[in-house]
């Protein structure tokens, strides 16, 4: 199973890294867990075959999370030439916050039947859920209300179980969500202070052996924690850093 951080940036571009989107592979899985707005422009970069990818989930409808959606499938219909099936999947109203999504970014292209079979999947909060190959299980975090309900993903693939924060201040779902992942992927916008709507990495770690991951990464750093991270005894993300599982 290999792990590869497309991008792994706060909304505001902090330290230069591009939106968050992880691009997960394995004997027969392949997909995404989010495609922010640089998403595109990052697997380019990064020699990533869109056309191999089989699935998008989705965390909330913030643009860093959600806005490459529209890139990604101009670049299918009109240039990549897609044939293979996609599936998309994310928070409930996720059809109608795509067909908004697409709509502002692209007018008129909505209008362009895709070459290829799409399908939406709305994920159940709080419950697990089957996508072909891979189990989801949702936990509902503690982010902007607006943009969710806002998920943090517990994936089930190929024996391994990778865990995502997705954006959110402190929540008690974080422990069962990372519980003894083999990857937990948690997002820690600020080392010491606790800010509103995210993660300050001292909350992490007042929990963390309860939640005991195999391994953790840290990703959506604010400028306060990259200027800080010599100090971290846990791994950081970057763009294009690959995980091995």
């Amino acid at each position: 199973m290999r792990v590869q951080f497309v991008g792994c940036g706060d909304a505001f571009g902090s330290g230069g890294r591009l939106n968050t989107c992880f691009h997960v592979t394995g004997e027969r899985a392949n997909f995404l867990i989010d495609c922010g707005a640089s998403s595109l422009i990052g697997m380019k970069r990064l020699g990533i075959d869109r056309n191999a990818i089989d699935a998008i989930l989705v965390t909330h409808f913030h643009g860093d999370h959600f806005g490459g959606l529209p890139f990604f499938m101009l670049e299918a219909q009109f240039v990549a030439k897609r044939a293979r099936p996609l599936l998309i999947a994310g928070p409930p109203g996720l059809e109608d916050r795509y067909a908004q999504a697409i709509g502002a970014a692209f007018p008129g292209s909505a209008l362009t039947s895709e070459r290829f079979a799409l399908a939406f999947r709305e994920l159940e909060v709080e419950k697990a859920n089957e996508l072909g190959g891979l189990k989801v299980e949702t936990f509902l975090m503690r982010h902007v209300a607006a943009a969710g309900p806002c998920l943090g993903l517990r994936i089930e693939v190929e024996g391994r179980v990778i865990a995502f924060s997705g954006d959110t201040e402190w929540t008690e779902a974080l422990i069962p969500l990372g519980r003894d992942a083999d990857l937990m992927i948690c997002e820690a916008y600020t080392r010491d202070k606790p800010v509103k709507l995210h993660l300050a990495l001292s909350q992490l770690e007042a929990r963390l052996a309860e939640i005991h991951p195999k391994r953790l990464v840290l990703t959506h750093l604010g400028e306060d924690m990259l200027a800080r991270r010599a100090e971290v005894p846990y791994q950081t993300a970057e763009d294009g850093l690959v995980i091995e599982l």
